[in-house]
C-alpha cells in the first residue's frame, strides 16, 4: 500500500522572549522527528509549513501545542503522496510574514467560518472583495469578482492600500491562503479607517475543504513542491494562459536558464518547446540547465487524482490556519 504523506500549514501570533534560542531547539526536535517544510520565527509568534508522515505530523503537533502560549493553535492538513519539501528549514526572522510593520491580530477584522463566507458571497449584501495575496497567486485562481492589486510582495500593500480608491463606510471582505496575511492587514485597514473589515476564517484551503471551493475560479497556489493545489472539484478550468503558448494552464515552473529562473506560468507543450525556458534568449543561453519534462511537471499530474471517490472520508485533522 502506497504510503500517504500529510502536509500541513499554521501559524500562531504569540509573544517569544528569545527567538534564536527558540528556533534552535525547535529545529532540533524536527530533525529528530524527521519532517521537511519551512518555518519561521520572531519575536511575534511562529509560521509554518511542514510535511511527514500521520505519525511524525500528529508527535510534531503535540510538541507544539504542549508549549505555553500555543495552545489551540489550528493546523490545516492536507495529503499527498510525496513529501513537498527536499529539506527542512527553521530560522528566525523579523516577522512571520513580511508587512514591515508589527501589529495585533487582536485588533483586526471579524473572522468569518467559511460557511458564513459563502452564503456572504451570496446574499446580496454590498461589499468589497480584496485578494490579500501576491500576483503570481491571484493569476491561477482568486474569488469571483476580488480585487486582485497585481503586486509582487505582500509588504507592498500598505502603499495600495493609501490608493484605494474605496469608501471607509464600505464592508470590506478579506482572504489569503491560510489566513495569516489577513491577519496582519486587516489591522492595517482599521488603523486607516475602515471599519466593517472581515477576513476568511483558515484562508482558500480551509474554504475550500468545507465548502467545496464554491466561487473560487482556478486553482491555489502554495509555497511548497506542489505550488498548485485543486480548490473547487467542479470547476477545474484553468483561468490563466500559459505563456509560451496562450493557451489556457495553470502549471508554473521556474525558466531553464540559471541566470533568470523566472516562475511563470507554463503548459507542458510549451515547456517541451522551449526546453523549459521563458524565451527565446534563455533558450539560447549558456547557463540554461537541463529540461527533464518529467520531473518539472511531476507534482502537478496528482491534481487529476485529488478528487477521487474517497475524498469526503479522508480524515483532515483540525479547522485550518
Amino acid at each position: 500500500m502506497k504510503t500517504m504523506y500529510q502536509v500541513i500549514l499554521y501559524y500562531k501570533f504569540v509573544t517569544i522572549e528569545d527567538p534564536e534560542a527558540f528556533a534552535k531547539e525547535h529545529k532540533a526536535f524536527c530533525k529528530e522527528l524527521g519532517v521537511k517544510g519551512r518555518i519561521y520565527i520572531s519575536d511575534e509568534g511562529i509560521n509554518g509549513t511542514l510535511g511527514g508522515t500521520r505519525e511524525q505530523v500528529q508527535r510534531y503537533k503535540n510538541h507544539l501545542t504542549a508549549i505555553e502560549g500555543f495552545e489551540g493553535i489550528s493546523f490545516k492538513t492536507d495529503t499527498s503522496d510525496y513529501i513537498p519539501f527536499a529539506r527542512l528549514i527553521c530560522k528566525t526572522r523579523d516577522e512571520i510574514v513580511a508587512l514591515h510593520t508589527k501589529a495585533d491580530p487582536e485588533k483586526g477584522g471579524e473572522h468569518l467560518e467559511p460557511q458564513e463566507w459563502k452564503q456572504l458571497m451570496e446574499s446580496e449584501e454590498d461589499y468589497v472583495l480584496i485578494d490579500v495575496r501576491n500576483d503570481y497567486e491571484s493569476k491561477i485562481g482568486h474569488f469571483e469578482g476580488a480585487i486582485t492589486p497585481g503586486l509582487e510582495n505582500f509588504y507592498q500593500f500598505p502603499e495600495w492600500l493609501d490608493n484605494l480608491q474605496v469608501s471607509k463606510d464600505k464592508k470590506v471582505l478579506m482572504y489569503c491562503t491560510g489566513g495569516i496575511r489577513c491577519e496582519k492587514f486587516s489591522v492595517l485597514m482599521k488603523e486607516k479607517g475602515w471599519e466593517d473589515v472581515n477576513q476568511l476564517h483558515g484562508g482558500i484551503l480551509r474554504y475550500g475543504k468545507e465548502e467545496g471551493g464554491v466561487h473560487f475560479k482556478g486553482k491555489c497556489f502554495v509555497f511548497d513542491d506542489r505550488l498548485v493545489v485543486p480548490v473547487n472539484e467542479h470547476d477545474m478550468k484553468p483561468i490563466a494562459e500559459c505563456e509560451i503558448t496562450g493557451e489556457p494552464a495553470d502549471t508554473y515552473i521556474n525558466c531553464a536558464n540559471m541566470q533568470c529562473n523566472k516562475l511563470f506560468v507554463c503548459s507542458e507543450e510549451g515547456a517541451r518547446m522551449m526546453e523549459g525556458c521563458c524565451c527565446e534568449a534563455c533558450l539560447k543561453s549558456e547557463y540554461k540547465r537541463p529540461f527533464d519534462p518529467e520531473h518539472a511537471f511531476r507534482p502537478f499530474r496528482k491534481w487529476y487524482n485529488y478528487f477521487d471517490e474517497d475524498f469526503k472520508e479522508r480524515e483532515l485533522e483540525g479547522e485550518g490556519t
